[in-house]
């Protein structure tokens, strides 16, 4: 390991002794209440106070992040000397190259910095120190911009909140670590769960977890994922619109740490034909103004209250209607397939991992945790718009009290066509095209994403799969080479 290694593990092992020891403390609540606490200061963080963190941190740079319509971190980068005109003002920007953005005859935009999200990056450059702050879009006259992924989200979430919800999630990301970017070569051989110490596989765990903390992201679990080179790492359960900042950070901090170690990280869903792809299992449930879990209902066989089964059924209605924004690549839909783990069949259950939707155990004491896992997402993914489609289609579920078909318990993989249909069970888009048929009539999909972004991302995900349709690939050029 580097010295940049090391330092970073020296720090995840202070970070866990102060963690176990709150955790033995009488403080029981402290793994779930210490990032809404910190959540609760960060918003309260004003003008003044940026401006003292930068000069305290020694802040030579700092990156103004936004995301663009399918999920890639943006920034421009400015000087601690602009900050405060920034602050007061916004910082101009050109938004006609930005994918789902604006035309270039009106391509001025402003980003406005959320304080809550200031952060001090690990990495620095040049030897310098950066800090980062993600910003909302907004149009000339201030009025934020409808292409917005995450203006988008936080529209939906202040629907959910004028009716006394408040959506958290938890994401499990999966990604695989290859030697380069080219030529894919399997940075370990182990399995699920395995420890590896001869393939450092554990070792740069431990420093992405490590970063994670740092950078304010607090982590669950990490563990080896099935297939080779393949982990997962699952983040706290949490306020949606910090989550889905979170997986943003993720995503940065695991692409940095792997390429600081001499490796590639990837979040594509397939990247290697006949092993498991990687998934964003998305745990989630609605909570009331006085923090308590709405799905939960002690009565009921699976503890689900009926604003928890309203919300499940909506889901799964709409499941192939949103497909397109949680499965939005022509890769998603290889990972998609019976044999791997990942779901096929729209149905739910509880022991059931081949159901779309899952209901995890229930466990005395833990009624916050209820919750819904739904196991379609991949990490390739927009998490602003993902996550908004998903609380759309559980609201829409809520308004419609729309019931769920029976529980499923059984493999449903081993199902043949009489049985799917006895059970009506129906499958997910087979691929992006069939994905965006489903979109493209969708009426709640227009509603949620807005004009503007439904009709940017169905133009850019139709332009993606023409384009996919008349390539050549070399699986045809294999198959076909002695016609």
């Amino acid at each position: 390991m580097n010295n940049y290694s090391i330092s970073l593990l020296l720090t995840y092992i202070k970070r866990c002794s102060f963690v176990l020891k709150k955790a033995l403390s009488k403080d029981h609540d402290y793994l779930k209440g210490s990032m809404a606490l910190k959540c609760r200061k960060a918003k309260a963080m004003e003008k003044k106070d940026i401006m003292e963190k930068v000069k305290t941190d020694k802040i030579e740079f700092i990156d103004l992040m936004f995301s663009d319509l399918s999920g890639r971190l943006k920034s421009v980068t400015m000087s601690p000397r602009e900050l405060e005109d920034c602050l007061d003002n916004g910082k101009w920007f050109d938004g006609s190259s930005i994918e789902g953005f604006t035309r270039i005859h009106e391509s001025d935009m402003l980003l406005i910095p959320d304080l809550s999200t200031y952060l001090f990056l690990p990495w620095p450059r040049s030897e310098k120190n950066v800090a980062r702050m993600i910003c909302e879009v907004h149009e000339p006259g201030k009025t934020p911009f409808a292409g917005d992924p995450r203006y988008v989200f936080q529209r939906i979430l202040e629907r959910a909140k004028e009716k006394g919800y408040f959506y958290r999630v938890g994401p499990e990301i999966e990604f695989f670590l290859f030697r380069s970017k080219e030529s894919r070569t399997y940075h370990d051989t182990a399995g699920y769960f395995d420890f590896s110490p001869r393939d450092l596989a554990t070792d740069i765990r431990a420093v992405m977890m490590s970063t994670l903390e740092t950078l304010g992201v607090n982590v669950e679990m990490t563990h080896h994922e099935c297939a080779p080179s393949q982990h997962e790492i699952d983040i706290e359960y949490g306020d949606a619109l910090r989550i889905a900042d979170n997986v943003m950070t993720l995503k940065q901090a695991i692409k940095t740490v792997a390429n600081n170690s001499g490796l590639y990280a990837t979040f594509m869903p397939k990247p290697v034909l006949g092993v498991n792809g990687s998934g964003m299992h998305t745990h989630q449930s609605l909570f009331g103004e006085d923090g308590g879990n709405l799905f939960y209902e002690e009565g009921n066989k699976y503890k689900l209250s009926s604003l928890a089964y309203y919300f499940l059924g909506g889901q799964l209605r709409h499941i192939r209607e949103i497909a397109a924004v949680l499965c939005p690549t022509v890769n998603s839909y290889k990972r998609l397939v019976r044999g791997y783990e990942a779901p096929v069949y729209i149905c739910w259950g509880q022991r059931n991992r081949s159901a779309l939707i899952r209901v995890p155990r229930y466990s005395v004491g833990r009624e916050k945790s209820t919750r819904l896992e739904l196991r379609c997402p991949d990490p390739s993914c927009n998490p602003y718009l993902a996550f908004a489609v998903m609380l759309a289609a559980g609201l829409r579920g809520i308004e419609e009290k729309i019931e769920p078909p029976a529980p499923v318990e059984e493999d449903v993989y081993g199902f043949d066509d009489s049985k799917l249909t006895e059970f009506y069970i129906k499958t997910l888009p087979a691929d992006l095209g069939e994905a965006m048929d489903d979109f493209r009539k969708s009426k709640l999909m227009r509603e949620t994403l807005g004009d503007h972004v439904f009709n940017k991302y169905l133009e850019a995900k139709t332009s993606e799969w023409n384009e996919f349709q008349r390539s050549v690939t070399d699986w045809e050029l294999n198959k076909y080479k002695d016609l």
